[in-house]
């Protein structure tokens, strides 16, 4: 592993994101509520209340913006 790897910024925040959504979409179903439902209640209104704040979702993912999110999630379907 002599070789330098060279990383866009797109990738980093892409896995990052995805990493935050798995554990977000995780910690709703274990709170009993539909994650496609709340997630998407979310990024379409704005209104964190969607998301849980039982162990710290809602935080988590608040910390992208929405547009962030759509983007990544819009770039792992495309693929």
């Amino acid at each position: 592993m002599d070789r330098t790897r060279v990383y866009k910024r797109e990738e980093i925040s892409d896995k990052l994101i995805e990493k935050t959504l798995i554990e977000v979409i995780q910690i709703l179903e274990l709170k009993g509520y539909n994650p496609i439902n709340q997630i998407t209640g979310y990024l379409m209104s704005g209104d964190p209340g969607y998301i849980t704040s039982y162990k710290n979702a809602r935080g988590k993912l608040t910390e992208f913006e929405r547009h962030e999110l759509i983007e990544t999630i819009l770039r792992k379907y495309v693929k």
